[in-house]
């Protein structure tokens, strides 16, 4: 009968006792290595419905709610074995494209006017771009006009078309709750991912968000959302007492997660999950994962 092997730690002095003693003394994993475990499990999470969709939201600009989606979506991507896709349906000319490096020039209309000849997962590959993280993105048109023009039927069928080849699809929205694009997607969203900065009319905008969520029938999508206070300086001077803004939004939402200032982020150009500080990316696993605890529902 063979014994059931317990592994060795994977970092540290931990590693470097194991070792040392050929396995005789195996002191266990740390704590902040189970936890980063839990929190990767989490993140990895099947899909139980086989698609589930993610509305990032802000009703300020300038909060990072582009960088969120792309921060998260790449993690997801990176920890996962299926395919996350990230669709720009900012009408007002989104800058998902500008957080990766573009593969193609094809648009979400080039999609829609082109939507009959994809049958296969090849097929609309010609329509996204890949990060090193995996993550695609479906880029929005340069020229606001064309955007503006983004319907709630149109970003019905672009979700029709990509749900039968991606099991997640984070949606980078406008700042407006009342664009035509966004009846669809609050009316077909699993869940929404909120993005404030840590200040307080940036709160108050969020805290109104929710408000406006909930009196047009969309409770659900508020008591089950993650709230994001992004770009949080810890040497900021500011009087803002972030314990009781946290404290505010987990009374009403699911999670709240606190995203660092970092500089790789605050460049405005690609994001790059190798280039941000281990507190950041540590952070967008939290996220990732809080996220991902829908998953299996």
């Amino acid at each position: 009968m063979v014994r059931n092997r317990r592994h060795g730690p994977s970092t540290g002095w931990r590693r470097a006792v194991h070792a040392a003693t050929l396995g005789l003394v195996n002191p266990g994993e740390s704590a902040r290595v189970l936890h980063r475990r839990e929190l990767v499990a989490r993140a990895s999470t099947p899909v139980a419905s086989g698609h589930h969709r993610v509305a990032v939201l802000s009703l300020k600009g300038g909060v990072g709610k582009t960088t969120t989606t792309v921060a998260l979506g790449s993690t997801l991507a990176s920890l996962r074995g299926d395919r996350v896709l990230a669709v720009d349906a900012n009408p007002d000319r989104g800058t998902l494209s500008d957080k990766v490096r573009l593969e193609t020039a094809a648009t979400i209309r080039d999609l829609l006017n082109e939507r009959h000849l994809v049958s296969r997962y090849a097929d609309i590959r010609g329509f996204t771009s890949q990060a090193p993280s995996r993550l695609e993105i479906l880029a929005s048109d340069r020229d606001p006009a064309v955007s503006e023009a983004f319907s709630d039927a149109d970003y019905r069928e672009v979700a029709r078309i990509v749900e039968h080849f991606y099991s997640i699809c984070i949606t980078d929205c406008g700042t407006g709750l009342l664009h035509s694009a966004m009846r669809g997607v609050l009316g077909l969203a699993d869940q929404v991912v909120l993005v404030s900065s840590a200040s307080v009319d940036g709160a108050r905008s969020a805290s109104a968000t929710l408000d406006w969520l909930e009196a047009h029938g969309h409770g659900p999508l508020v008591r089950g959302a993650v709230v994001v206070l992004s770009m949080v300086r810890s040497n900021s001077k500011s009087s803002v007492d972030l314990g009781r803004l946290e404290e505010h939004f987990a009374g009403r939402c699911r999670a709240v997660v606190r995203v660092p200032w970092d500089g790789h982020l605050e460049e405005g150009a690609e994001v790059d999950l190798e280039q941000l500080a281990p507190a950041t990316r540590e952070s967008y696993l939290q996220l990732a994962a809080s996220v991902g605890e829908a998953f299996g529902r």
